[in-house]
Parts: C-alpha cells; structure tokens; sequence
C-alpha cells in the first residue's frame, strides 16, 4: 500500500503476517500505532547511547498516546550482542514484569534488533517485540524476516532463533542523524536487493545511489521500500533458510562476515562495509571461475568505490592470508557436512547459490587480491 511517501509493506506469514510502515516522521508519530500493542500495560524499549535522541522522541509519542514506557540504554558497537548483554537484558524485561503478550520495543540498529529479538524469543518461550529501526541497514535488511542472534567466540550470529516482529516501523528521517558512514554501509544492502535478481533495481542504485546518500528522501523512501519487498518475499517463501531460496539474501556475506572476523568486529570494519566487501570479492570469484562477465565485476566494485565502500581486501584493511580467511569461513553456520554453499553470480541480477566450490580455490583467489599498502617507516 502506498499514500505519498508513505508505504506499508506486508510479510506474509499465515497467521504470524505483520506489517512494515514506511513513512518520514513516523517515529513522532509511534504512540498512536503502539498503544492498542500496550494494552494499558507499561511497554518496555531496549536501545542504546547512540539512539537517545530518538529514544526521546519515541517515549514523548507514547506518552501523549498514553502509553507509559521504560527505557535499557545499553552501549553501542557488535560487542554488545553478547552473552553478557542478552542475560542483562532478559534479566531487566523480567524485572519490569514483561508478559509474554506484551510487545517490547526494539529502537537501534541491527545490533539492538538482533539482540532484542532473541531476547524475546527466549524470554518466558517467546514474548512479542516491535522493530524501530535506526540505522538504513537494518531498515532494508536485519529489521525484517525475524533472524535474531547473538555473537560467540566462534564467530558472527551463531547463537540466534527464528523470532518474527509483530511489527516494523521505519522512519527514513531518522537516517538524517546517521553518520555517513553508517549510512553507506548500510546502502550495500540495498545494493545487494539489486544484485541478487534485479538488474533494473541495481541500475537505479546507478543512478540514484548519490542522491540518497546526500538525503534525497523520495530516494531513500523508494529504495527501503524496494527492499523491504524483496526481502519479504523471499522470506514469504522460505522463512527458515531451507529450500535455498532465502540463501540468495546471504550474497557477499560469507567473504564479509570472515573479513570482519579477521578484523576482530573492533569496528575497523563495520557490517555494511564487509558486505560490499564481500558482494565484489563473490562478483570477483564468479569472474575468475568463468561464471560471470569481468565487466560485471568492475561495475559492482566501481559503485562500491563511488559510494566510499571497500571494494576488496585492500580497501577493507585486510592483509591477511587467503588460508586465513578461509579458516574464518570454516565457522560459518550454514556449512553442512564439511562443504560451504557460496552465493556467485552469472551476471548483475544472476545471482545463485552453489554448494561445490573447492575452498582451496577461494584462498588461492583471495591469496591473488590486491593487500592493503604497508604503512610507510619513519
């Protein structure tokens, strides 16, 4: 449905369908949609420092709705979805006295959204949550499709449950106080809606990519919500990543999430900026392998560099071995029985899932990439 700038797009599930609004200013405007999910009950919020403007703003809608609200302000950055943070914040829903028909609220990015939702999908065996995204990468990616996990030791969103939103609420003006470079990482994921099967929408990243990154709100309206529909389809018809289908949505993330594990997720390398990383290595590899034109590649890498996005090991800072890296990709949760599923592409818009790449070969292609340039002695 669409009014303006405003859309609502719906994920359909059965009986677990929800909806996700799109419209600028609607975090102003929260209360009125959260109140009949309160039930005259005190809705709890998890966010973090970083989101505090916008926490204010949520709490004042939800106040004149009504709506009495209480606030975990946890600290920014990946390291907080961890252990330590998902038992701080089921043990603060239980003390608020969180019902297993209540809705808590999710406001950050994805690192609050991942968190928050395991929480809740744990907590008393699954109580109900809301998304608020803040960051335009969980807006067009993490905020939909109810993948929610924490990280371990071992690796990246290893610990984690299928748990859908009830809703999702997504304000573009928020992305105004996004630091530019949040903002273009989060803008690989749109990017990637465009790769995975739909060429014209890759062209008109092209060609509009610039405008949404300066504040074009039309832009970033009509590409969060051709996003959010892609995704939702796609989870529509494999909610739980098991006929392969919803596979395509990992494309660039096993080369980026080993590059930031070798990074060591210290924020040198930040989610966004590994999966455009990673998206031009898979193009790269597919190349190499005589699956995909070499012009493709240049091309997913050339609007990675005009956006400010590494486009390989060099740009991400990475220096390590291609065996390294490998070994990172070992960890990843979707190997099975010793062999890694890689998304490659036969072109822009072609992209698709294959289970017998040789990993010898993706170190022996890494070993080959250009490496970040050695700091100059004094």
């Amino acid at each position: 449905m669409t009014a303006g700038n405003s859309v609502t797009v719906t994920v359909a599930l059965g009986a677990r369908s929800y909806p996700v609004e799109i419209a600028p200013g609607l975090l102003g405007r929260a209360g009125e949609r959260l109140a009949p999910l309160a039930r005259g009950r005190t809705m709890a919020i998890v966010t973090d420092e970083h989101v505090r403007p916008h926490l204010d703003t949520l709490r004042a809608s939800l106040t004149a709705a009504g709506v009495d609200s209480a606030a975990l302000i946890l600290p920014p950055g990946e390291a907080t979805k961890s252990w330590a943070r998902l038992a701080e914040v089921c043990d603060w829903l239980l003390a608020q006295g969180v019902e297993r028909g209540d809705h808590v609220i999710a406001l950050g990015g994805g690192v609050i959204g991942d968190l928050v939702g395991f929480a809740c999908a744990i907590l008393k065996r699954g109580c109900r949550f809301v998304q608020i995204p803040t960051t335009l990468l969980a807006q067009v990616d993490s905020s939909v499709g109810g993948k929610t996990a924490i990280n371990t030791r071992a690796g990246k969103n290893l610990i984690g449950a299928f748990h859908q939103p009830a809703l999702v609420l997504i304000d573009p003006a928020v992305l105004d106080t996004l630091p530019a470079r949040e903002l273009a990482a989060g803008y690989a994921e749109v990017v990637k809606y465009g790769l995975i099967d739909d060429a014209a929408f890759f062209a008109w990243c092209e060609a509009n990519g610039a405008a949404l990154l300066a504040g074009d709100v039309g832009a970033r309206v009509h590409a969060i919500a051709h996003s959010v529909a892609a995704k939702a389809r796609i989870v529509a018809a494999d909610e739980h990543e098991t006929n392969g289908t919803r596979a395509l949505l990992n494309l660039g993330h096993t080369f980026g999430h080993a590059l930031e594990a070798e990074a060591g997720f210290d924020g040198s390398l930040i989610h966004g900026e590994g999966v455009a990383a990673g998206i031009a290595l898979a193009f790269r590899f597919s190349a190499a392998q005589g699956l995909s034109p070499a012009a493709d590649a240049e091309r997913v890498a050339a609007h990675f560099r005009a956006c400010n996005l590494p486009d390989g090991l060099a740009t991400a800072g990475i220096a390590a071995s291609g065996a390294t890296l490998v070994d990172h990709m070992r960890h990843d949760k979707k190997m099975a029985a010793g062999t890694l599923p890689f998304l490659l592409a036969r072109g822009i818009g072609r992209t698709y899932l294959d289970k017998t790449v040789d990993l010898d070969a993706v170190a022996a292609f890494l070993d080959a990439e250009p490496r970040p340039s050695p700091c100059p002695t004094a």
